[in-house]
């Protein structure tokens, strides 16, 4: 079969770490094309030398047979790959219209400008996907699942036959999934050729036809998904059997940790109550956008209810609270709120991981008071949550969404919190970070902590938590355990409200 492009003996270090040692890529058209490996096993790094961000130290592409390569992301957009990256690159202080056209932009008849175009384009780009968004909308006025919506409408409506999709549907519920889907699969049936990147095992047995698996930066092989099966997929991912990708659950000891009565969302919603107790994980579940978020940060002052209260270690908080004081208030009653975007929300990427891991010490601690070391704490817990790291000093964006994850969970498990709320907490992690996030939290709960966690994984939801909240039209219709709930069990009690 020939190949649209072929990537050969790639190999690529940065200083001192090697990315990718020896590896080898051939896309054919007509396929999706899987590319799976654990966090920091080379994926993206191959992908961005595809795209032209960096250049192979040795190795060569060809493309049609012919050796190319490609010194700027333009140049690989020139020669027909389009990309859609996991980190999202949109600029928030631009519209949707001109992130689509940013640095293409078309010009009218007098040399400016021509914003009446690129306006009709978006606006027909984004419908495509079944979206009706405004294409004047700021970017910073969107949901993640948006912002991820217009970065792959961007992708895929390029004139290009190679696209590249790395994690393209983290941010994405199953509906979105669906929509985005039937236009991959509309882009095969034309004959092009799509890097499918996913952590996500359903997704690729659903819509991929071939895998190639990347172990510690080398090529482990290559198959057809028809021989493959989930278990042996994972395994060559790891290098081992997964058997429990879920840790046993806990029983709780029934005593509330978390308490919240009359909480309503909106003023036409019905109001609703919840409990954390210790040692358990509560989720909430139902549909994407039903109130399931906005319940959780109105605990953080992350959204404003019209009322509701909250208790806490026999004190009563009345809600709202402040936006710009609600995050301490929650971490001053012995709270930690982990937020679905680890990079824009959660950590500075920046600073290092010592540096990220203790920020919430140093916050907690008097204005005027002198700061203190936490090197001992730093280690412990890089050692307990087996952050793989080159040591406390690394840049914390330079690690892999697995461990920057691990760090933004050891800030909070380093301080005394024991309620925990989390959003998403294994969005863009791959099966094996997965496992350990899993167990992490699961210790956390045995230790006499609280989580309530949101995902819009059902099967997560279901194989993590101990009890579920059904959220429909902002307030809860069914409450169940996790062990005795399917997927249709949820559906079925959202749609029946």
């Amino acid at each position: 079969m020939s190949h649209l492009i072929e990537m050969a003996g790639i190999s690529k270090a940065f200083g001192g770490s090697v990315a990718l040692r020896d590896v080898s890529l051939a896309l054919a058209p007509g396929t999706i094309h899987a590319l799976m490996g654990e966090n920091g096993a080379g994926k993206s790094t191959l992908m961005k030398i595809l795209a032209g961000v960096h250049q192979p130290d040795s190795g060569e592409i060809r493309r049609a047979g012919s050796a190319v390569s490609f010194a700027n992301p333009r140049a690989a957009l020139e020669a027909g790959i389009s990309t859609v990256f996991q980190e999202l690159s949109l600029l928030s202080n631009m519209t949707i219209a001109e992130n689509m056209f940013l640095g293409r932009e078309p010009k009218g008849r007098f040399g400016g400008i021509d914003r009446r175009k690129m306006w009709e384009e978006t606006k027909g780009a984004l419908a495509r996907l079944g979206l009706t968004l405004d294409p004047d909308t700021l970017v910073s006025e969107l949901s993640i699942a948006e912002r991820q919506f217009v970065e792959i409408a961007h992708g895929i409506d390029a004139d290009a036959d190679i696209f590249i999709l790395d994690e393209p549907t983290a941010a994405l519920n199953a509906a979105d999934v669906d929509v985005l889907n039937r236009h991959i699969r509309a882009l095969r049936d034309a004959g092009k050729a799509i890097v499918y990147i996913s952590h996500r095992m359903d997704e690729i047995f659903a819509i991929c036809d071939v895998v190639t698996v990347l172990k510690d930066g080398q090529l482990v092989g290559t198959w057809p998904l028809s021989v493959m099966t989930p278990a042996s997929l994972i395994a060559m991912m790891v290098g081992r059997e997964l058997e429990d990708l879920f840790p046993e659950r806990g029983d709780g000891d029934g005593t509330a940790a978390l308490s919240v009565t009359g909480l309503k969302l909106q003023p036409d919603s019905q109001p609703f109550s919840f409990t954390v107790k210790k040692g358990e994980i509560v989720g909430f579940a139902g549909l994407e956008g039903q109130g399931q978020q906005k319940a959780l940060r109105a605990l953080v002052g992350q959204f404003s209810p019209v009322e509701g209260q909250l208790s806490r270690h026999g004190q009563t908080i009345r809600l709202p609270v402040p936006k710009e004081s609600g995050v301490r208030r929650w971490q001053a009653l012995g709270g930690a709120f982990v937020p679905e975007d680890r990079k824009d929300e959660g950590l500075f990427l920046g600073h290092s991981v010592g540096q990220n891991i203790v920020t919430a010490l140093h916050a907690g601690r008097p204005a005027l008071k002198a700061a203190k070391r936490y090197g001992t704490v730093i280690t412990e817990t890089m050692q307990r949550l087996n952050v793989k790291a080159s040591g406390p000093s690394a840049a914390v964006g330079a690690l892999s969404g697995g461990n920057q994850q691990k760090v933004l969970l050891g800030r909070y498990l380093a301080t005394d919190a024991d309620v925990l709320l989390i959003e998403e907490p294994t969005r863009g992690v791959d099966v094996g970070a997965k496992a350990e996030i899993y167990r992490i939290l699961r210790n956390f709960a045995k230790a006499g902590g609280a989580v309530l966690v949101l995902s819009r994984e059902t099967v997560e939801l279901i194989g993590l938590c101990d009890r579920l909240y059904v959220i429909h039209g902002n307030t809860i219709v069914s409450e169940m355990r996790a062990a005795d709930a399917t997927e249709h069990g949820i559906l079925d009690a959202a749609l029946s409200a």
